[in-house]
């Protein structure tokens, strides 16, 4: 049954919560918000009391959220980002008369989604303009659910919980190596074969899931891996012929070596899946929705993709993850 104390509840009350838990001190949040530190202090307390509940535990040193404020702050942080983003949404499509998208996208699929954007003509409504965030896919997953993002293109292992997720295509590991190296003559290799190889890869995203296991089966006694940040510093390390490079497919399309060549890894085919997430229910503009259809239908043949202008249809349907 419905709380009428919620109905009290404002998004200056949301907002300030959501400010102090990030300050996580009374005076910088209150400096934040040009408001005074008893001000600040005193909507805090109306709000817990709105909700019959402590979000916050206070003491001289220290300001701790509370396991239940914890949950209250994961809705707040959506609802104030989707309050100031649509505000800016507003402002932008009155101005310039163009509808925003924000799109994020794990930089190792940014080629495949340039293509979809370029080909991506909206029929009806304002011309639309995107804004682009490149991140690792931990946290274009964290900024879909805060509402920061309309849509990602992320790669996972597990499906993401609270998201809605579609899958576009399947990016499988392969190997990189020196074009002189004894296994490059082939075209592909196996796991087993690689089993007393050093390798590279990469130290965060997808790899420490998919790679690791795969490469602790098939070890015959190598050497510990490397760990990188960056395509460049793994391919710095095969090409000075210190390690193998393992990593996801999708890297290497803009790889134009001479001295480097890729190998498909077989015996096991060990893939990740590149997903469209999104949050479920309303979105905050219909051009975000059309391009959410768009990739959708599109994208899972990233190398056909052409243009054509995308018809608004009634009341669409968002496929479900």
């Amino acid at each position: 049954m419905e709380n009428p104390a919620l109905r009290a509840l404002t998004l200056r009350h949301l907002q300030f919560f959501s400010v102090l838990v990030q300050e996580g001190h009374f005076g910088r949040a209150a400096r934040r918000l040009a408001i005074t530190q008893p001000a600040l202090s005193n909507a805090i307390k109306q709000m817990e009391k709105l909700l019959g509940a402590q979000l916050l535990t206070r003491n001289t040193h220290r300001l701790e959220i509370t396991p239940l404020g914890t949950e209250v702050l994961a809705r707040t942080d959506f609802l104030v980002n989707t309050v100031d983003l649509a505000l800016q949404d507003i402002h932008h499509v009155v101005q310039r008369g163009r509808a925003l998208v924000r799109v994020g996208v794990i930089p190792s699929a940014s080629t495949q989604l340039a293509a979809a954007i370029n080909a991506f003509k909206p029929a009806e409504g304002p011309p639309v303009e995107f804004v682009w965030r490149d991140a690792p896919a931990t946290v274009l997953l964290q900024e879909v659910r805060e509402g920061r993002l309309d849509l990602a293109l992320a790669a996972i292992t597990e499906p993401p919980g609270g998201l809605t997720c579609i899958d576009l295509f399947q990016d499988p590991l392969v190997l990189v190596v020196r074009r002189d190296h004894p296994l490059a003559r082939d075209g592909q290799v196996s796991w087993k074969a690689i089993g007393h190889e050093r390798l590279v890869l990469f130290e965060s995203g997808s790899m420490p899931a998919l790679g690791e296991p795969a490469r602790a089966q098939f070890s015959q006694g190598a050497q510990a891996p490397y760990h990188v940040r960056y395509s460049e510093t793994l391919y710095a390390l095969v090409r000075g012929g210190m390690a193998l490079g393992l990593m996801p497919r999708l890297y290497t399309t803009s790889l134009h070596d001479p001295e480097l060549t890729v190998l498909a890894l077989q015996d096991p085919r060990i893939e990740r899946r590149v997903v469209l997430v999104y949050r479920p229910g309303p979105m905050r503009n219909a051009a975000a929705q059309d391009f959410i259809h768009f990739l959708s239908e599109h994208l899972t043949q990233p190398k056909k993709l052409k243009v054509r202008r995308f018809a608004r249809k009634a009341g669409p349907k968002l496929s479900p993850g």
